[in-house]
């Protein structure tokens, strides 16, 4: 292999779920390609970068349609209909859009950006959990939802998070549920169907 196809192989390695095989498929689909499909490509992942930004509170990446509206909160958290008392945390932002598609949850979210493999400092670090504690210090929740995947990074995480915002926040006005046992343990709520998800929500606790 010559080094650049080497060098793409590597890349395409490093995106969740994709292994060497699969990286190699995809470069060898996009040597066979058009040139204007390739160019086409790039120009879209330019865009992404130059278009699509982090949403401030609860960091959704999101565009912004209206060029007049300078913002840096996305369409949910902007919305004035949201159940602004409501804050459901989650990994990563798939499992926004599956809640979002079961048309059942009416709150904010807040993304926390992965979970804990280990509980060394660094990977606690790597999460978003000083500004959750920030979120929850600002806003009047009655509620936070703890919506992580049932895998056992996702409880650990979960425990963590939890133990966190109870010893960070005084006197705390809201309430701490899970996602009730509809999803499969080991499973993840990117993959979860509607109705299993609808379950979860309605019996959290």
């Amino acid at each position: 292999m010559t080094d650049s196809i080497k060098k793409l192989i590597e890349l395409f390695s490093k995106f969740p779920t994709v292994g060497p095989r699969t990286a190699s498929r995809f470069v060898f689909y996009l040597m066979k390609l058009p040139k204007e499909r390739v160019d086409e490509l790039i120009n879209v992942v330019q865009e992404l970068k130059n278009k699509i930004k982090f949403c401030a509170f609860c960091f959704n990446p999101f565009e912004s349609f209206n060029p007049v509206q300078n913002t840096d909160l996305c369409p949910i958290c902007q919305n004035p209909l949201r159940n602004r008392q409501l804050l459901c945390v989650i990994e990563k932002e798939i499992d926004l859009r599956a809640i979002e598609d079961t048309k059942k949850y009416n709150g904010l979210y807040f993304i926390l950006g992965g979970t804990l493999a280990t509980m060394r400092k660094e990977d606690i670090n790597n999460l978003r959990i000083e500004e959750l504690i920030t979120r929850a210090k600002e806003r009047n929740f009655s509620e936070i939802i703890i919506a992580l995947n049932p895998t056992p990074e996702g409880k650990t995480t979960s425990m963590l998070v939890e133990k966190t915002l109870k010893e960070a926040v005084i006197s705390p006005t809201f309430k701490i549920t899970h996602l009730a046992k509809g999803i499969p343990v080991g499973g993840e709520l990117e993959y979860a169907d509607e109705e299993t998800l609808e379950s979860a929500f309605e019996g959290r606790k």
